[in-house]
């Protein structure tokens, strides 16, 4: 951590609840303090490891992870995703289908994730069934709603050579930011496929 950030926080800490007490006496200065504990404890539960992920395969074989945020079903989208990560049928790769359960807001509040994991399924079985008719043999899982954990948590048992996050080339935030980190943190070979035709 940088010198100047550490008093810096302590200033962000204790400024407010000095003001609160100063300003309003101790009613709204134990309500900064509250306020203030509530945040750091907030920002702390939402921080994870920001370490590498996954660890090298050691058998010398080629292990492909693609993580899927759309269903890969036509024939010119598998066709190019097949070429874009250089995989021929018949090749003695290992291949694992990863799609995350997108859980909208709503969905979490209500504790409602049974939708969200059947269509992760669905773009499962889709792509999986698109894989096996170009000759590509593939394993299926639903992973975690964010893709980072996701993948890593797939890497526990999968060790991937390298990964691949494939998407439809929509303009997606969440999607933008996932590859980012994914680049700067695997250890294995990371790349991204963008299956519309804008993103080719």
């Amino acid at each position: 951590m940088a010198p100047w950030k550490l008093p810096l926080i302590a200033a962000a800490i204790v400024v407010p609840i000095a003001a609160g007490f100063l300003i309003a006496g101790p009613g709204l200065g134990v309500a900064v303090a509250a306020a203030v504990a509530f945040a750091i404890v907030w920002l702390a539960a939402r921080q994870s490891p920001r370490g590498p992920i996954g660890t090298p395969a050691e058998d010398g074989g080629r292990h492909v992870l693609l993580a899927i945020t759309c269903a890969v079903e036509e024939p010119a989208a598998v066709r190019r995703l097949l070429e874009a990560v250089g995989l021929d049928a018949g090749e003695d790769a290992s291949v694992l289908v990863l799609s995350p359960a997108r859980i909208g807001f709503l969905d979490r509040w209500m504790s409602d994730v049974e939708p969200s994991r059947q269509e992760a399924q669905r773009n499962l079985v889709a792509t999986v069934a698109a894989l096996a008719k170009a000759g590509i043999a593939a394993e299926a899982r639903v992973g975690d709603e964010d893709v980072v954990q996701a993948v890593e948590d797939q890497l526990q048992s999968f060790p991937a050579t390298e990964v691949v996050l494939v998407g439809d080339g929509g303009p997606s935030d969440a999607d933008e930011a996932a590859a980012g980190e994914l680049e700067s943190r695997l250890r294995a070979r990371f790349r991204r496929v963008r299956l519309s035709p804008a993103g080719r």
